[in-house]
């Protein structure tokens, strides 16, 4: 079997600047996602192998069974994502469930099924969190509480499945994406968040695959248990930055 880095939600903003990152570098990855067009014409961009899979299927976990079934994995990148926004008096129990289904269980059943492969190879797995959770914003009170939960994940696994695999978290402020672009399209909105960060800029999917690469290699093989911001130094809760 080929030993590869599997990156789910390979088409997004993250998923495809990891993915070109990987090629550049020479790693191997196996690209997994649910929009066809988008993923086969990234693989023929790269040469890496794709399985078409929605994390919210039922059968999720048995069809990546069955796709994985020739591939050996070297690390795991969960770049799968959503910016769940609501005044909390509107939210409902099944808005957590579905933020949840998204962004938390899905990752915690490939671990669970293929963690005696990721311990084998002493793995890598990146998640990814927000700026949101440590930083108070109105209308988060979905999507904060479920990344938070990723962050406890990642904490709680790198102690559980040391020193065989490492588990490490990304949290990016706003970035330019697909995701974003509801939140983005004023151009004066876009600006004054921009200008929120002391580096004056949103991010971009390349800021924070970056990172993930770096932490999918051998060359952080002392990293583990950390929850890392990419935030353009945007501050902590009840601190401002100036113009």
């Amino acid at each position: 079997m080929k030993k590869k880095f599997l990156i789910f939600g390979a088409t997004g903003a993250v998923g495809s600047s990891l993915t070109k990152l990987m090629k550049k570098d020479s790693f191997e990855a196996h690209l997994i996602g649910k929009n066809e067009s988008e993923i086969s014409k990234l693989s023929d961009e790269t040469g890496f192998s794709y399985s078409i899979n929605d994390v919210l299927d039922n059968n999720f976990i048995e069809k990546l069974q069955e796709d994985l079934k020739e591939i050996d994995i070297a690390g795991i990148a969960y770049c799968v994502g959503s910016i769940d926004l609501k005044p909390v008096n509107l939210v409902t129990k099944k808005d957590y469930l579905n933020s949840f289904a998204l962004n938390f269980f899905p990752i915690v059943d490939v671990i669970r099924k293929f963690q005696d492969n990721l311990k084998k190879n002493k793995s890598s797995v990146v998640l990814f969190s927000t700026v949101a959770v440590k930083q108070g914003f109105p209308n988060h009170s979905i999507i904060s509480p479920v990344k938070a939960s990723l962050e406890g994940l990642t904490i709680s696994l790198a102690s559980e499945l040391a020193p065989h695999v490492r588990i490490n978290c990304i949290a990016p402020s706003l970035s330019n994406s697909k995701m974003a672009s509801k939140m983005l399209k004023n151009p004066k909105i876009s600006e004054a968040i921009a200008k929120q960060h002391p580096l004056k800029r949103l991010g971009e999917g390349l800021d924070s695959a970056a990172l993930a690469k770096f932490l999918l290699s051998n060359d952080s093989s002392w990293i583990t248990g950390q929850i890392i911001g990419v935030d353009g130094g945007r501050p902590n809760e009840g601190k401002k930055c100036k113009d």
